[in-house]
């Protein structure tokens, strides 16, 4: 695999104003010299620059994007839409990275080793995208104004995230890992996939959910009254091939927004040692 690495200049984003840089993935770069990459364009508000005057650039050169891992060294939480679209190869950010990344994602991997900002995946469809620090709100989430999210790949997590995470998610292939703590309406409108979440919960938990599985290891402040809690269960069949072991307290839902004659729920399950506050009495 051939590697190209953009290094952030020392000056270039000391203004408030961000750079749009959806330009930044291995489809964009592949086939271009490291001169060619450099005049590629990006945004600084409403003014086109070209991309070597924010990353010094180093690197091979490949045709295609599978063969291309990019590397971006350093911190840029200035920098919008790294990854966008982008269909395979790889992408390291080893530091913070900004508003929008790994927005339809359609295939590969990125990898942030810090922070993500706020709406970050959004309507992700294939690939993996990992988050070793913390990401903000409304992350892998739909678009708004839009009714579908992320339908397929895998997201982890390490860190904790914001409020309104995972909205409108949807698909038997998503696979959802938070290894932190999340704020509050998570899940909300999730029509299938599954979300683990290792850390605490605040509340309106899967809002109108009607499909999907949510899994919560820690504390789950409250849960939503339109929610029925269907007893304690040892084992949680995800797939044909995976099963979830541990003793769990089972809630279906969402009725508030299901029909009576509906066959299809969503169902939570939370830690039964760590959520007996919300079992009903």
């Amino acid at each position: 695999m051939v590697e190209i690495t953009l290094t952030p200049k020392k000056d270039a984003f000391s203004s408030k104003i961000p750079l749009e840089a959806e330009i930044i993935t291995t489809d964009n770069l592949a086939g271009k010299s490291i001169e060619e990459i450099k005049k590629l364009p990006v945004w600084k508000g409403n003014r086109e620059k070209n991309l070597g005057e924010f990353f010094d650039v180093k690197g091979g050169k490949a045709d295609a994007p599978a063969d291309i891992k990019i590397i971006i060294d350093g911190d840029i939480p200035m920098v919008k839409g790294i990854g966008t679209k982008m269909t395979a190869g790889e992408i390291v950010v080893k530091g913070k990275a900004g508003m929008h990344t790994a927005d339809l994602l359609n295939g590969g991997k990125i990898t942030v080793e810090g922070d993500v900002d706020d709406f970050c995946g959004s309507e992700m469809k294939k690939g993996e995208f990992i988050v070793n620090g913390n990401a903000g709100n409304y992350f892998i989430a739909a678009a708004r104004g839009n009714w579908q999210g992320m339908t397929g790949g895998k997201v982890v997590v390490n860190g904790s995230v914001g409020s309104e995470m995972a909205a409108w998610v949807r698909g038997k292939t998503t696979r959802i890992e938070i290894n932190g703590n999340v704020k509050g309406f998570a899940a909300v409108h999730m029509h299938g996939g599954l979300l683990i979440i290792n850390g605490d919960v605040l509340d309106r938990l899967g809002a109108e959910m009607a499909r999907g599985i949510i899994i919560v290891n820690g504390k789950l402040e409250s849960i939503l009254p339109s929610f029925k809690y269907s007893g304690e269960v040892q084992e949680i069949e995800v797939n044909e091939t995976e099963k979830i072991t541990g003793k769990y307290l089972q809630f279906n839902g969402d009725y508030a927004q299901l029909g009576v004659k509906s066959k299809y729920f969503g169902r939570i399950f939370l830690a039964a040692d760590k959520n007996k506050h919300l079992i009903p009495k």
